[in-house]
């Protein structure tokens, strides 16, 4: 839920939230199980201080959002008590997903509360997340949340339609593209900025977070959330905005871990033979296929898979450090120990331990 869904003008719209709250409470006594991310903090904050534009301060910012979160959650507590549904709030930052531990324990407890039949409500915790407020919003924390509970479906609303093929604010004979196959360069480059003032991210926020879902396996639908009974319309099959298709195969929940959620600490460059093995045939990744790497990694940190054109692949768990790599890169795994002197392991990085980010052909 974008905050220009849930604005009206520059502040929060108390009747935007009851009636999306009434159908989310309806969805859930359907049987649906539902987690919302919502955006909004800020903007309830900015509002409380009469400001009359955006502030590009970041500690203002983080200010605001400690304002206006209470607010926030006020006013869903409000509309969703109307509706006798109970919701809880939760707080994340992408270090809480990033980190295996809290990435687990998150899990742990947004299961455990549907399982309650409670709805989380999650929002960034913009007052300690620097990057993501200067960079983005909620967009890529919603499809990261989604792979946290396998998610069936992600709906990112905004206040347009969906995707289109031009600024439609800018171009009256833009169309929208109801169904996207995949994910291509040229559909990020339909994607623009936000223009509406109010939020943070613009469609091309809204791109990413679908990359990101749609390559774990989850379909994801980007519509105009001031649609009248938009999402219970979605609910009951009825195209409407875009809908991102999900790559064939579902990766498994560490690897979606290890591909999306995770920092990386440095970089891999390997060779087109052993790209081949890694997604074709499942294999370990071999000092023997290493060309190059760079970065300040160490054992057991996450590294970034190139090949020799210097694209992104895949991501991994390494067995060895940067330098250790640089010293036994290109030979076989029969000679680390004579290289290294002790040996931790035949693979850089082991097969268990590797997330293919480039869709297999």
């Amino acid at each position: 839920m974008g905050s220009n869904v849930l604005a009206s003008g520059k502040r929060l719209d108390p009747c935007r939230i009851h009636h999306l709250a009434l159908q989310l409470s309806s969805l859930q006594e359907e049987g649906y199980e539902i987690i919302l991310v919502s955006s909004g903090a800020i903007l309830a904050g900015a509002s409380q201080l009469k400001w009359k534009g955006r502030s590009k301060d970041i500690a203002l910012k983080q200010a605001a959002a400690a304002i206006g979160q209470s607010r926030l959650m006020w006013a869903y507590q409000d509309a969703f008590q109307f509706q006798g549904q109970m919701v809880a709030q939760v707080l994340l930052t992408q270090d809480d997903i990033r980190d295996r531990s809290r990435y687990l324990n998150a899990r742990n407890t947004l299961i455990s509360l549907l399982r309650l039949r409670v709805i989380p409500i999650i929002n960034e915790n913009d007052t300690v997340a620097v990057e993501e407020i200067r960079f983005g919003d909620n967009d890529q924390l919603s499809a990261l949340v989604a792979n946290l509970v396998d998610a069936d479906l992600l709906i990112i609303l905004t206040d347009l339609d969906g995707l289109f093929n031009a600024d439609p604010r800018k171009n009256r004979k833009a169309s929208l593209i109801s169904v996207i196959p995949k994910i291509t360069e040229g559909v990020k480059v339909w994607a623009g900025d936000s223009s509406s003032g109010v939020g943070v991210g613009g469609m091309s926020s809204k791109v990413l977070a679908a990359k990101v879902a749609t390559a774990s396996g989850i379909p994801t639908i980007v519509a105009n959330g001031r649609m009248e009974e938009v999402l219970r319309e979605i609910m009951r099959g009825k195209s409407l905005g875009t809908l991102f298709l999900p790559e064939a195969d579902r990766m498994a929940s560490r690897k979606r871990w290890l591909a999306f959620a995770t920092q990386s600490q440095g970089t891999i460059a390997v060779d087109k033979g052993a790209k081949s093995a890694l997604i074709r045939k499942g294999k370990s990744l071999l000092p023997s296929g290493v060309i190059d790497a760079w970065g300040d990694f160490r054992p057991g940190d996450v590294v970034t898979l190139l090949d020799p054109e210097r694209l992104e692949f895949a991501r991994g768990l390494v067995n060895y450090g940067v330098e250790e790599v640089n010293k036994i890169k290109g030979c076989p795994s029969s000679q680390i120990e004579k290289i290294l002197g002790y040996k931790h392991s035949d693979e850089v990085i082991h097969r268990d331990n590797l997330a293919v980010t480039e869709k297999r052909s």
